[in-house]
């Protein structure tokens, strides 16, 4: 069974909505939360690639990503869960961990399914909340969906606006 139904989110996933590009974050993280989420990728057997600067290599270990210095190219890990869904990580700081996912490759039921069971992996082998807010929420006032941490699953964290 699934853990959100399409037509009860579908108003935050309209291409429209703030931006295609929600945000998701996992906050008081640590170096260690990164090499977690870097290992559940390689057990998982999700495709992903690593780049610095745009240049494609092997993932190193997230200490290493980041003790980078301030003004080395901006890192980025792709992890793709399944052939259509990207999520794009930043690895700008030990202390949270955000990444985007686009709206377009995020439409229906089968979709909604596979983003709900990516945020539950992350937020379970951290053992962390893990929220999704509108592009450009730097505040995280408006989460809209997220990973609950005491439920176990993703739930809805706001009410879809009518019309």
């Amino acid at each position: 069974m699934s853990e959100l139904q399409w037509d009860d989110v579908k108003p935050f996933f309209d291409l429209e909505w703030e931006g295609r590009l929600p945000d998701v974050w996992i906050e008081q993280t640590t170096v260690e939360d990164w090499q977690k989420v870097f290992d559940l990728v390689g057990e998982t057997g999700w495709r992903s690639e690593y780049a610095e600067g745009g240049a494609v290599m092997p993932l190193p270990r997230a200490e290493a990503v980041l003790s980078r210095p301030d003004d080395a190219d901006c890192a980025d890990l792709r992890v793709r869960p399944t052939r259509d869904v990207l999520a794009i990580f930043r690895m700008e700081s030990a202390d949270e961990i955000g990444f985007d996912v686009d709206l377009r490759e995020l439409q229906g039921q089968e979709r909604l399914d596979v983003l709900c069971g990516f945020l539950r992996a992350l937020g379970r082998r951290l053992g962390k909340p893990v929220v999704m807010t509108p592009e450009g929420d730097v505040d995280r006032r408006h989460p809209v969906l997220g990973f609950d941490v005491e439920a176990d699953r993703v739930v809805l964290l706001a009410a879809p606006s009518a019309g």
